[in-house]
C-alpha cells in the first residue's frame, strides 16, 4: 500500500514540475509580447543629417513620436508624429527593403544613425507593422546591428540585459548543481 502512494506523490510531483514550467514559459513568452507593444519615442537628428532614437519607453495608447530636428543655424525644434505617420514611413521603408534599396540592406556606416523612415522602422516594425514582420526583420543581420545603431535609449539597453538573462535562465529551470541532483538520487522512497 505504501508503494502505490509513492507513486502518486511522484506523480504528483512531477505533475507540479509541468504547471512551474508552464507557468515560467508563460512568462517569458507575456514578457516577449510586452516587447512589441506599441512604443513612444523620441528620436532626435544627429549634426550629420542622421536620425538616433535617444528614449524609448512602452506606452499603453497609440505609438507616437518626438521629432527633435536641427535648422542650418544650430536651432532645435520638435515636432509631433502619431502612429499613422510612423507607420507610414515604416511601410515605405520596408519596401525600400524589399527590393534591397534600403540603408537597412547595408552594414552600418561608422556615423551614427540613419535617414528618420528607417530609424523608426529598425526601432519599431513590430509595433507598427506587426509582429510577423517585425520578427521576419530580426532574422536579418544588417537589420539588427542597424536596430542596435540607432537605439542609443536606456529602455533599449536594458531590453537587451533582459533578453540575454531570459536565455541564460532557459537553460535550466531547476538550477542543474551536481549537488541538488545527486542528493534526488539518493533518496528511497520505498520504506
Amino acid at each position: 500500500m505504501k508503494h502505490i502512494s509513492t507513486i502518486g506523490s511522484a506523480a504528483l510531483l512531477g505533475s507540479m514540475g509541468i504547471i512551474v514550467m508552464s507557468t515560467i514559459t508563460g512568462c517569458s513568452q507575456q514578457e516577449e509580447q510586452q516587447e512589441a507593444q506599441n512604443r513612444f519615442l523620441v528620436i532626435e537628428q544627429q549634426p550629420n543629417g542622421k536620425y538616433v532614437v535617444v528614449e524609448e519607453m512602452p506606452t499603453e495608447g497609440a505609438s507616437r513620436a518626438i521629432i527633435r530636428e536641427r535648422s542650418e543655424d544650430g536651432t532645435v525644434t520638435e515636432r509631433f508624429m502619431n502612429e499613422e505617420e510612423m507607420r507610414t514611413l515604416a511601410q515605405q521603408e520596408y519596401d525600400k527593403m524589399q527590393k534591397g534599396e534600403s540603408e537597412l540592406n547595408q552594414e552600418p556606416s561608422a556615423s551614427p544613425g540613419m535617414g528618420l523612415a528607417g530609424t523608426i522602422l529598425a526601432v519599431a516594425a513590430g509595433s507598427l507593422l506587426g509582429n510577423m514582420i517585425g520578427n521576419a526583420l530580426m532574422g536579418n543581420k544588417n537589420f539588427q546591428r542597424h536596430s542596435n545603431a540607432v537605439n542609443k535609449s536606456a529602455y533599449h539597453k536594458n531590453a537587451g540585459k533582459r533578453a540575454a538573462s531570459r536565455s541564460k535562465s532557459k537553460k535550466s529551470y531547476f538550477g542543474g548543481s551536481k549537488r541538488s541532483s545527486s542528493s534526488s538520487r539518493s533518496r528511497s522512497y520505498g520504506g
